[in-house]
């Protein structure tokens, strides 16, 4: 009977209950082998509770970084959206204003899942702090599939911005994001919305009002500077560039006649 007990038992996963039979005791005293394993347990636990604590505190930390909401540096407007006027056959252009809200200067950088007929006016660009700029994109519409409707068409194109970090005024370079791209925050991804030009709306009216703005942004970054009068060298002394050069002709002028009489 006792032999079935510990065959039972021994099935049920219990391969202990074989060695545990010499050593029963009545009341609360403890066996040897109890008090070894217990104290071979109070020797190692504080290092596996250490450890253990360690490496718990380190997976809740990664958990509640990755809950945390990205911090955006970037603020876009429209949101999350880039609507162009349905010209099937045409190039379409659309138009996004783009804000640095925050406190350092920031670079920030066009993707496309379709380069091939879409580009960026810039491209990228840095930004300082509070500075905004409306960036134009060009976009070549398809012809219309099995007579849909213009209401119908979706675009699967995207585009992607992106924001770093810089430690100030700089000229822009893509290669940026690629040697830094471990600190590059993926800002918003900006679907296509096509609008019929023939029936006005608020959005229409908007796109066009930030398409005149960048038109004119672009156009004044095209012309040259404004020629700022004479140089000024030194405290008060005015000298004009035209006269300096006219007085060192007609020196040479003169050093020529008295060499050749």
């Amino acid at each position: 009977m006792g032999m079935e007990t510990e065959q039972k038992s021994s099935s049920d996963g219990k391969v202990w209950g074989f060695f545990k039979l010499p050593f029963r005791q009545t009341g609360n005293t403890t066996t040897p082998s109890s008090s070894l394993a217990l104290n071979l347990h109070g020797e190692s636990q504080p290092h596996i509770e250490g450890s253990n604590r360690h490496a718990s505190a380190n997976s809740v930390s990664s958990v509640a970084k990755s809950l945390l909401p990205t911090r955006r540096r970037l603020k876009l407007d429209p949101a999350n959206k880039l609507y162009f006027p349905y010209e099937p056959g045409k190039q379409a252009r659309s138009a996004v204003r783009i804000k640095n809200t925050s406190k350092s200067y920031t670079a920030f950088k066009f993707q496309t899942t379709s380069p091939k007929s879409c580009f960026m006016r810039p491209p990228g660009a840095i930004l300082a702090p509070g500075e905004s700029i409306i960036a134009t994109v060009f976009k070549f519409v398809e012809p219309p599939e099995n007579n849909e409707k213009p209401v119908d068409q979706k675009s699967k194109v995207k585009f992607k911005i992106m924001s770093l970090k810089v430690k100030g005024p700089m000229d822009y370079i893509s290669e940026l994001f690629d040697d830094l791209k471990d600190q590059v925050t993926i800002e918003q991804i900006l679907r296509v919305v096509f609008l019929d030009p023939l029936h006005p709306c608020p959005a229409l009216e908007k796109l066009n009002h930030q398409l005149a703005d960048a038109d004119a942004a672009f156009e004044a970054h095209k012309k040259p500077p404004e020629d700022a009068g004479p140089r000024i060298i030194g405290e008060g002394l005015v000298i004009d560039e035209w006269k300096e050069r006219r007085e060192r002709y007609l020196a040479r002028q003169q050093v020529e006649e008295v060499d050749s009489v």
